[in-house]
């Protein structure tokens, strides 16, 4: 019996989408049902159906840029990852109103679930956190700091919801309701072996940028060495302004080096007065360096192939940035993008962004892999 339940379905139809999904994870006891929705699909009947199918198990979720189902990419789908309780034991916390968050009250409520989670399941050592955060909200940075902080040794990893490319409004779906400025924690603790990754494909360069105007709360920046953003940028990859757009972007990204490590500063969109929308945090006086992408099929397969190093996962879960697809679609890759996810067991959702314990990062692949359960301990 698989540690972790995948089902997948049209998402058209709300009610015939989850009775399916329902029907394929089957009538076992569940500590947790996560869905990754496609932005098309009705939510509040999907919040319906949900409620009356998995009954008292809670059920989060959020909108997605685009779904992986155990085929692989795909999208206009509903896709489900159920953790049973024979392997899981968890703990939900929605976090509401992330403009007027509150740090204090946000770290003590995860103190405490940590608390009662290591009650709940005192045999059970392997324990993580999954974040699924409201993709327009432009918090995900002050979100994962304060976490940080609370979760203390606890691995978090996390996705920012998606509105396929529209970033008009995405919505996070928590125990039949629907929210939007929110973000939902789950606390999991398991008999499995886990590993919490993080990876991208991406090579620095020694072409480098300074953003010398810009609005740090907005993610704006007006000014690339003191020219107009866009077309700064535009000439620094050699083309012209009015050919940018989301596949310029995700095949020419910028990083910035933290602590020794570099990370995406992904472009979202140009704006009509031509300044640059991130899709995290910037700043000025920050120095972009341009990058550019290996084999994304060819890396991607390599990463996978690490995490079986030891033995391989039964199941993993993905945020994989909408800018990996754009680039997938843009080389004629998604086909074999595709096969390595499914041969690899992977499910998920493109996102507008990744959390990684304290980090908000783009472009990356970020996610959990599930290992088979623990052999008892020797008496």
């Amino acid at each position: 019996m698989p540690v972790l339940r995948t089902a997948h379905a049209a998402a058209d139809d709300a009610q015939a989408a989850i009775s399916r999904i329902a029907a394929e994870i089957g009538p076992t006891e569940l500590s947790l049902v996560v869905l990754f929705i496609s932005p098309n699909a009705d939510l509040p009947a999907v919040a319906g159906a949900a409620r009356e199918a998995f009954g008292t198990t809670p059920v989060i979720g959020c909108t997605t840029a685009g779904e992986i189902s155990s085929e692989g990419y795909t999208e206009n789908e509903i896709v489900a990852a159920a953790f049973p309780s024979s392997h899981f034991v968890s703990l939900i916390h929605l976090i509401d109103n992330l403009e007027k968050l509150g740090r204090r009250h946000v770290a003590s409520a995860t103190v405490r679930l940590r608390g009662e989670l290591a009650r709940m399941a005192p045999d059970w050592h392997s324990e993580f956190a999954f974040l699924m955060v409201d993709g327009m909200s432009l918090l995900e940075d002050q979100l994962v700091s304060t976490l940080d902080l609370a979760l203390g040794p606890v691995p978090l990893f996390g996705g920012s919801a998606g509105d396929g490319l529209d970033f008009r409004q995405t919505f996070i779906l928590c125990n039949g309701s629907i929210y939007q400025n929110a973000a939902v924690l789950a606390l999991l603790r398991t008999s499995c072996q886990i590993k919490v990754f993080n990876f991208d494909h991406l090579q620095p360069t020694d072409r480098k940028m300074v953003v010398t105007e810009a609005d740090p709360e907005r993610r704006v920046v007006h000014e690339i060495n003191a020219e107009p953003a866009a077309r700064e940028y535009a000439r620094v990859v050699g083309l012209d302004s009015e050919q940018l757009s989301p596949f310029i972007f995700a095949a020419h990204p910028v990083v910035v080096k933290v602590g020794g490590r570099h990370h995406v500063r992904a472009i979202q969109k140009v704006e009509p007065n031509g300044d640059l929308t991130f899709f995290s945090a910037i700043d000025e006086g920050l120095v972009l360096t341009l990058a550019e992408p290996r084999d994304i099929a060819a890396h991607l397969d390599e990463a996978l192939h690490d995490l079986s190093n030891s033995a391989a996962p039964e199941a993993i879960i993905a945020c994989d940035c909408i800018l990996r697809r754009l680039e997938a679609e843009q080389k004629q890759a998604v086909g074999a993008v595709s096969r390595i996810l499914s041969k690899n067991k992977v499910i998920g959702f493109s996102t507008y962004g990744e959390q990684m314990n304290a980090v908000h990062v783009n472009q990356t692949m970020t996610g959990i892999a599930i290992y088979p359960p623990s052999p008892p301990r020797e008496p």
